[in-house]
């Protein structure tokens, strides 16, 4: 006991660079982030600023090619500083007319994309003579003709002093399908994805197909943090001596405490609350996450932060989840068997995936029960890391053979990306609540919320919005394309009688059969 007290004493001194590095990360991440929504967000101006132009031209313009529609672009080129040329043509690519009054040679690099919303379609071309890439926007004429008007790319990264590089060292803009447009910085650094040696942050315009990329390798801007480094450290010695005295007094009170929580588990005070999932399009319940909660003898309520992390540390979170389990297999038989869409999110710990019985533990729980396993969704927390990934993946291959689903909560507070995600084979992610309270306004953006919910659309993983508290975020989520939310605007997590009322409610008319004798029982 003496040797581990000491080994938790010295652990924040040996965590400095530990926790210095995640500082960085989430630090600098945040930059590159408002770098790449600085490149999207100038793109689309130019972009809209375009279709502007080419409608004001189209609706000004009795006929094509005409002295008026020469006119008309005329005072578009000099009114719009993005816009470049303006050219008429046929579906074979025969030219009637341009700004200019010459053809206009250029090479073509992307195939049309369709403008969300819009009527026009998008490609990518250069000039011939001039490298810099323009967009070209085109809009159908009748049956055979078509008007294009072409415009910078990105006038931010056309500059030549590129102040707004920022921390960045790479920045790419890209088509939402992978094309490459253009490129600013050190191309021979380009990160490849999930290299942990490069930080990376995406961005993506609104209504254009457009991505931005912006990284940088991470030695570059750790070495910026050296003072801090100091500091942390000096730091890490006074906590240490903190935990020092906190671990000796907890080393005395260790056998009472282990007692006391196994003899909870064991008298059933472990109790399961149900915090319902509503689908954000039909006010609909979904499902629910289950919660626990140590209910004592004498009617105290223990919130779960007073015993996971013990639970956890001394072994007892397994029989513990094993108890949970069973007393939901018992609450829910009947509402699972009713909805058979309905899902049960149970929340799994880092040692569920070293022991490997949890798998055994389903089976036995609810192999033949009213709840099927495809009704079943463990959850793993991104804030703490699958120390051994090879048994964690041999236990989560075995949980999606029974069919079961996993997901990730707190999604965006520790360390996933999509390699990581992709590896562990995650169906769900949970955005975590610290990114929904970012959502103030519906119709202003959050950008790391929007990377979170383009990063699950990339790898096809459904979503679930965690701690929505207010009818903004709801709305913004909802926008967004999120169907699936939990929060204090439905529900508080509650025990079974007043979850089954509220059950009872939400469901389909058709399908309600009997949970009304359940809750009277």
């Amino acid at each position: 006991m003496l040797v581990l007290t000491a080994l938790l004493a010295l652990l924040p001194v040996v965590a400095v660079d530990f926790v210095l590095d995640g500082y960085v990360r989430a630090r600098e991440t945040s930059e590159l982030r408002r770098i790449a929504a600085a490149v999207t967000h100038d793109s689309q101006l130019s972009v809209q600023d375009g279709l502007q132009s080419l409608r004001n031209i189209v609706a000004n313009s009795p006929s094509l090619c005409a002295a008026t529609f020469m006119d008309n672009v005329n005072a578009e080129l000099m009114g719009n500083p993005f816009l470049r040329q303006i050219v008429v043509e046929n579906r074979d690519g025969i030219q009637y007319c341009s700004a200019f009054g010459q053809a206009v040679s250029y090479r073509v690099h992307s195939e049309n994309l369709t403008i969300p919303g819009a009527t026009e379609s998008l490609s990518v071309v250069t000039l011939d003579g001039n490298a810099a890439p323009l967009l070209k926007l085109t809009q159908s004429f009748g049956p055979d003709r078509s008007i294009s008007a072409f415009v910078l790319a990105s006038p931010i990264l056309m500059r030549t002093d590129m102040p707004q590089l920022g921390a960045a060292e790479l920045l790419q803009l890209s088509l939402t399908n992978g094309t490459t447009i253009l490129v600013r910085g050190n191309e021979h650094g380009r990160p490849v994805t999930g290299n942990e040696n490069y930080l990376v942050a995406r961005s993506f315009a609104d209504a254009i197909p457009l991505r931005a990329e912006a990284s940088v390798p991470f030695a570059e801007v750790r070495a910026q943090y050296a003072q801090l480094d100091v500091g942390f450290t000096i730091g890490g010695c006074l906590l240490g001596a903190l935990i020092l005295v906190l671990a000796l007094q907890f080393a005395r009170r260790t056998k009472i405490r282990s007692f006391d929580l196994e003899r909870g588990i064991m008298a059933g005070e472990l109790k399961p609350y149900y915090q319902p999932v509503i689908n954000l399009r039909t006010g609909k319940l979904t499902g629910c996450e289950v919660l626990i909660r140590w209910v004592k003898r004498n009617g105290e309520i223990v919130p779960p932060g007073a015993f996971i992390d013990y639970a956890e540390v001394s072994g007892l979170a397994i029989p513990m989840t094993l108890s949970l389990m069973e007393q939901v297999r018992g609450d829910l038989e009947t509402l699972c068997s009713e909805v058979p869409d309905f899902k049960v999110s149970i929340n799994l710990f880092e040692g569920h995936f070293r022991d490997g019985s949890v798998v055994d533990d389903i089976q036995s729980v609810f192999g033949g029960s009213g709840i099927s396993y495809r009704q079943l969704v463990f959850e793993i927390t991104e804030r703490r890391p699958l120390d051994d990934r090879n048994a964690a993946n041999r236990v989560m291959t075995a949980m999606h053979k029974l069919g079961v689903r996993i997901a990730m909560d707190d999604a965006g507070t520790g360390h996933s990306n999509l390699a990581y995600l992709q590896t562990l084979g995650i169906d769900i992610i949970k955005i975590d609540k610290i990114f929904i309270d970012m959502i103030k306004d519906p119709s202003e953006p959050v950008p790391v919320v929007d990377g979170l919910i383009a990063m699950a659309r990339e790898l096809d993983i459904d979503i679930i919005a965690e701690g929505v508290e207010t009818q903004e975020q709801a709305l913004y989520l909802r926008a967004k394309g999120v169907v699936n939310a939990q929060g204090y605007l439905f529900a508080r997590p509650m025990p079974l009688a007043p979850f089954l009322t509220l059950a009872n409610a939400l469901k389909p008319q058709d399908r309600q059969s009997n949970l009304a004798r359940d809750v009277a029982a």
